[in-house]
């Protein structure tokens, strides 16, 4: 009987001791992947060089990645009240950058999507996250303990849907940019990088053709509702039809591509300010492909395995790799310095 209930035993073992390493992981991963973008780099030949920084074009950065995160903020605060949250778009704003700072490597239990939808789930009109005592406690027990999704309560589950409809729409647009960006450049990617543009754009555009369709057409609607009253999130059914409905998803489409163009602006301001002129269409190409790559929870912040990502993507394009790392290490400084921000909405819970 032993025997047979080893395994049992060992596996929460092995499943807690690579919960508690992986950050330790990742620290090491981020780490070996920037190393590796900078190791061929000459440093000394470089700043010994007639480098010009022109520190104006990180000013331009910084507004357009500011820019990206007040948009963003806005769309997911918009989401969240077309549920019946009663949060301020202000508020929600805030938690945004709170999520997005987190999400910059903050130690905490909780990724930044989580955060803000926890506490999105709890923000009040006023600003404040909870009017109560019980209430706070209740927001401190789901901010510190493990959620599971099926035991919580309808509300929180709304707003963890709302966050990740909020997630699919940046997705659809980062995808509808590097395809854009394909269509563009992709010859200099590979020989077929034209057609994968085209795939990608056909992919997408019907992607949204079909969950139109789906949600305009009376009996796929009443399925979807009652799909959602089983899982006891009725009141979702109006956030979806924000994203997804026509006309509102060709509107989300554009404003998610927007929200993407400013951060690939950005970046291409950071590479300007060492002197790099990088074509926007490889920053399409690159930026997006970056974007899906940090899906993958194996670097800090995308540190290292943005710098390595982008030297070999920007390389095809003849641009300097010293001048790529020195752009995109800059690049994420200036992300890290634009959401700290979100710091205040964090100092509140202390």
């Amino acid at each position: 009987m032993s025997a047979k209930s080893a395994p049992a035993s060992t596996s929460p073992r092995w499943k807690y001791l690579l919960k508690r390493s992986w950050p330790t992981i990742r620290v090491v991963l981020s780490i070996a992947l920037l190393w590796k973008a900078t190791s061929g780099i000459d440093w000394a030949a470089l700043f010994a060089s007639d480098l010009q920084i022109e520190p104006l074009w990180f000013v331009a950065a910084f507004f357009c990645l500011s820019g990206a995160f007040l948009c963003g903020g806005l769309r997911w605060g918009l989401l969240m009240r077309s549920v019946g949250f009663q949060g301020s778009i202000a508020g929600y704003i805030s938690l945004y950058f709170a999520g997005g700072l987190i999400n910059q490597g903050l130690p905490s239990t909780l990724g930044g999507d989580s955060y803000r939808a926890i506490t999105g789930s709890h923000l009040k009109p006023s600003g404040k996250l909870a009017s109560s005592a019980s209430e706070e406690k209740k927001l401190d027990t789901e901010l510190h303990q493990e959620v599971s999704l099926e035991q919580v309560d309808p509300t929180l589950r709304l707003g963890f849907v709302m966050t990740f409809v909020d997630r699919l729409l940046g997705l659809a647009g980062n995808n509808l940019l590097g395809g854009i960006g394909l269509i563009l450049g992709g010859a200099t990617l590979a020989a077929w990088g034209n057609q994968l543009g085209y795939a990608v754009m056909a992919v997408m555009a019907a992607s949204f053709l079909i969950a139109a369709i789906g949600l305009a057409w009376g009996p796929t609607r009443v399925l979807l509702q009652k799909l959602l009253d089983r899982f006891r999130m009725s009141s979702a059914l109006p956030g979806v039809r924000m994203a997804f409905a026509w006309p509102m998803n060709i509107a989300q489409a554009i404003f998610g591509m927007g929200i993407h163009f400013l951060t690939i602006f950005a970046l291409g301001f950071c590479l300007k300010a060492y002197g790099a002129e990088v074509p926007i269409e490889a920053l399409m190409i690159g930026l997006p492909a970056l974007s899906l790559l940090l899906m993958l929870p194996i670097s800090i912040s995308g540190w290292g395995l943005r710098e390595a990502t982008l030297v070999s993507v920007l390389a095809l394009w003849g641009i300097n790799p010293s001048l790529t790392v020195l752009g995109s290490i800059s690049y994420g400084a200036m992300t890290l310095f634009c959401v700290l921000p979100g710091a205040y909405a964090l100092l509140k819970r202390k």
